[in-house]
């Protein structure tokens, strides 16, 4: 008999404990199901320039205390929208990462407001042996021949290399605008983004020098004039002196003769009448 009582109570037991662990996992579900949201994030890596459709994003559960600012709820919000920044999978999509609503996919919806794009012919040594990636900054120098001491009266002209732009943006190299990779691409051309100013120096100088670009740290933002290298600066050898013009002959100076004194001579006073008069001889 009592073992028959104990085996009740143990039942009751075990069916009050599976009832406790049943209500406290509700409980807690219903807690936690109101402490998260649905944000929308990546479900594949997307470059910049691409147009993002369903098969890109994914729904998931995010802590409502932490959710970033932009992020989106609703997936029909994104439809169509265009990167203007790459995102990694499962990274929330926010609308500082998206262009503006109605910008065509491609490049252009990558270029910043009042900026253009302009792209060069490089090879492996001109594009810093391919580590001049998109994202990365870059100046430009120009190899060109200038006139000796800029006077065209000199004759002749010199090498001369010059930092003619700094702290450009590279947006692609060759057709790839992806900024995730940091392995090097040697390419035959880098688009750049430039001022409308910017644009017109660039294009002079690929049409009168060779151009190279010189790979800088991203977050430096010191420029430095320079005057540019030329053969002289670089040997430093001294220049040879400009000849002094020769100076012309004086003239003679004019002499002035003094006026001789008259030769004296014999006079002799004459009476005729009542009048007089002097004679010389």
């Amino acid at each position: 008999m009592k073992n028959i009582r104990a085996l009740v109570m143990l039942v009751v037991a075990a069916v009050a404990g599976l009832g406790a662990v049943v209500v406290a996992s509700r409980w807690l579900m219903d807690r936690s199901s109101g402490m998260t949201t649905k944000v929308a994030v990546a479900a594949i890596d997307i470059s910049l320039g691409q147009r993002l459709n369903p098969e890109f994003i994914k729904m998931v559960d995010w802590p409502a205390g932490s959710i970033p600012s932009g992020a989106f709820s609703d997936t029909q919000k994104l439809d169509g929208r265009v990167m203007k920044n790459s995102v990694l999978r499962g990274e929330p999509i926010l609308d500082g990462k998206l262009a503006p609503v109605g910008t065509q996919g491609g490049l252009s919806a990558v270029i910043a407001d009042g900026k253009r794009a302009i792209t060069v012919r490089v090879n492996d040594v001109i594009g810093v042996a391919g580590f001049a990636l998109p994202g990365n900054y870059v100046d430009i120098i120009v190899s060109t021949q200038q006139e000796k001491g800029g006077d065209k009266k000199s004759g002749g002209d010199e090498s001369i290399s010059k930092i003619v732009l700094e702290k450009i943006l590279v947006l692609a190299v060759a057709q790839e605008v992806g900024r995730d990779e940091t392995k090097p691409k040697v390419v035959n051309a880098v688009t750049l983004e430039v001022t409308p100013d910017q644009a017109e120096k660039l294009d002079l100088a690929r049409s009168v020098g060779t151009l190279s670009l010189v790979l800088r740290n991203q977050v430096d933002v010191a420029t430095l004039a320079t005057g540019g290298a030329t053969k002289v600066s670089l040997l430093g050898t001294p220049a040879a002196p400009v000849p002094e013009p020769t100076a012309l002959p004086a003239r003679p100076a004019r002499v002035h003769y003094a006026a001789r004194p008259a030769a004296k001579r014999d006079c002799v006073g004459v009476l005729s009448g009542v009048l007089g008069s002097v004679e010389c001889f």
